[in-house]
């Protein structure tokens, strides 16, 4: 019998010459070209992230470059693999990804972070001014970062987008929260969240009457509860009535009904946010003494200082406590409890500002490009252009000079 006829075919598909080699897409890329990282959250059981991937292939499609720390998007079901095939880069770990020339996460840095992010980096993320203490901004002054508190980032239109769109989240959350905490088995007063035939609703007092109040204002009215909305200001409740389309029961907080209010209610939500870095206190000791056992309170607004004095800060791990048993929910990032939803508004807002960015030259360039773009706050070597925030910094913290900047 003959012997097959040896080609050296075999030897090479042995050693996979002629197998197909994955290799990665090649981008454009020019002077103006950012470099992104995208940290894991490390703070407060935080779940969201700034950047979903098809924002990322956005970018690197316009010639940027992102970097994803390993499982930075899986609180909010966004896997690796996701984020790899829009053309970001995986990387393992969290000084890798500090390297980074525009640093993009939701809450600020902590102490573990500070030692990995470079001198001139840009730092955008939330600002949290009553949470944070003085080091945090000597040490951010000390690296010379550019500080960007996107929380506090004006439109062309003077609103303010990342407040706007998670308000949203937390206006129509804050009422599922409710219902939750208003049941038996959590410790609540056993009652449904609205009314039903033959039983009276379920009494609820909204204070602010921002964009938090507005959407807990129509997830209210959608289950027939009883509402009652209290702001310091007239403006603000007529304009909330207006986008409501239907009357409601309104009256400013310094009168005599909303410590009666708030005594008959089964549910306050306090969502009163800051004008000056802190957020009103409006309800004392004694007006949460007067609350039914059971009732429910819940202070969106914790972040900036809280609208109550009885609360504290809580964790979606440990979210609640009682105090003369009224219940209380006080976590700062209610968003973070729908992470997916609320990582796509935070992308639908950072990817154009960073691909206009990237079109101006640079994120300083940006900012002095858009004049609205200033009213945000923005430290660099100890500068907040927003006045108004400065003021209350350096009221704050009088032994640290920062520069006052006009509000252009």
């Amino acid at each position: 019998m003959a012997q097959p006829q040896i080609t050296g075919f075999e030897e090479l598909a042995k050693q996979s010459v002629l197998y197909p080699q994955e290799k990665l897409l090649a981008v454009r890329k020019d002077q103006n070209s950012l470099h992104i990282g995208l940290p894991r959250e490390v703070s407060l059981q935080e779940n969201r992230i700034a950047l979903t991937p098809d924002a990322v292939g956005i970018l690197v499609r316009h010639g940027h470059e992102v970097w994803v720390e390993n499982d930075a998007g899986k609180g909010a079901n966004l896997s690796d693999h996701e984020y790899s095939e829009a053309g970001a880069k995986i990387v393992q770990s969290a000084e890798e990804v500090y390297q980074a020339k525009v640093i993009l996460k939701i809450e600020p840095l902590v102490e573990d972070e500070f030692r990995y992010i470079k001198s001139g980096t840009t730092l955008i993320s939330a600002l949290n001014l009553p949470a944070l203490e003085k080091h945090y901004f000597e040490k951010l002054n000390e690296l010379k970062t550019t500080g960007i508190g996107y929380e506090l980032i004006e439109d062309k239109v003077g609103g303010k987008p990342i407040i706007r769109a998670m308000g949203e989240i937390a206006g129509s959350t804050v009422l599922l929260i409710a219902a939750e905490y208003l049941s038996t088995p959590n410790g609540g007063r056993g009652i449904i969240l609205g009314g039903i035939t033959g039983v009276p609703p379920t009494k609820i007092v909204i204070l602010g009457a921002g964009t938090v109040a507005e959407y807990a204002t129509r997830a209210a009215i959608s289950v027939g509860a009883d509402i009652k909305v209290f702001d310091k200001h007239i403006y603000r409740l007529q304009r909330l009535k207006y986008s409501i389309g239907q009357n409601l029961y309104t009256s400013i907080i310094d009168s005599d009904t909303l410590g009666e209010a708030i005594a008959r209610a089964d549910v306050v939500i306090g969502t009163m946010r800051a004008e000056n870095g802190i957020s009103p206190l409006v309800v004392t000791k004694e007006m949460v003494s007067q609350m039914k056992p059971g009732s429910v309170i819940i202070d969106v607004s914790i972040d900036q200082g809280g609208s109550f004095e009885t609360s504290r800060m809580t964790s979606h791990k440990h979210p609640i406590f009682k105090y003369n048993d009224v219940i209380h929910y006080c976590v700062p990032n209610i968003p973070s409890r729908v992470a997916h939803t609320a990582s796509t508004a935070l992308s639908n807002v950072f990817l154009p500002f960073l691909l206009q960015t990237g079109t101006i030259g640079g994120i300083e360039e940006m900012i002095y490009a858009n004049r609205w773009f200033m009213k945000g706050v923005y430290c660099h070597k100890g500068t907040l252009t927003n006045s108004h925030i400065a003021r209350n910094f350096n009221m704050r913290y009088k032994d640290l000079t920062l520069l006052l900047a006009a509000r252009m």
